[in-house]
């Protein structure tokens, strides 16, 4: 079993590897890195500072066939790539963000339905894509988790990697169970 981390220049992303490397084969991968050289059962899109500088990520949504989880830019990736808007949140930078889950899924399995996140909401999906559903909302954004309805592609706005995130490592251990389907 083998999930690569796609480096988007976040602060975040070598957490992320660190995250998941005791469970799974895992690496950080260049963001440039073409489709056809990826070998793996699962990617994470971590974040970064802008959608301008995500390089290949667009072509792993689209062409790849494995589960993906989005983080933070990953997911504001995934929701402009199917047809979503991103737009600035009414708060910026990392802060502390109480999140509700509206819809438990594969990736929220087991967790509490309120918990505590460490979220930048510098931007954010404003609009969901078509053919995905919201998983998880909060008192500052209504679009805090979501999936697409019928590919296993997730996307969090929170980071599951940091320690100030209550129950991330169970979000991380629920993707590697999908990646194992």
């Amino acid at each position: 079993m083998r999930i690569l981390v796609v480096n988007n220049y976040g602060q975040f992303n070598h957490l992320i590897r660190r995250s998941i490397r005791d469970r799974v084969e895992t690496d950080l991968i260049s963001n440039q890195t073409p489709p056809e050289e990826i070998d793996a059962d699962g990617l994470i899109l971590g974040g970064g500072p802008t959608l301008e500088r995500a390089g290949r990520c667009a072509d792993y949504l689209r062409d790849l066939d494995v589960p993906i989880l989005g983080i933070c830019l990953g997911m504001q990736l995934m929701g402009t790539v199917f047809g979503g808007s991103v737009k600035p949140g009414i708060i910026g930078g990392y802060a502390e963000v109480d999140v509700e889950i509206v819809k438990e899924n594969d990736i929220l399995k087991g967790l509490p339905p309120k918990f505590k996140t460490w979220a930048s909401h510098m931007d954010q999906v404003a609009q969901l894509p078509p053919r995905f559903e919201v998983l998880a909302r909060s008192e500052v954004c209504e679009i805090e988790a979501m999936k697409h309805l019928a590919r296993p592609l997730y996307g969090v706005q929170w980071h599951p990697e940091v320690v100030h995130t209550e129950h991330g490592q169970e979000l991380l251990d629920n993707f590697i169970a999908v990646c194992k389907r």
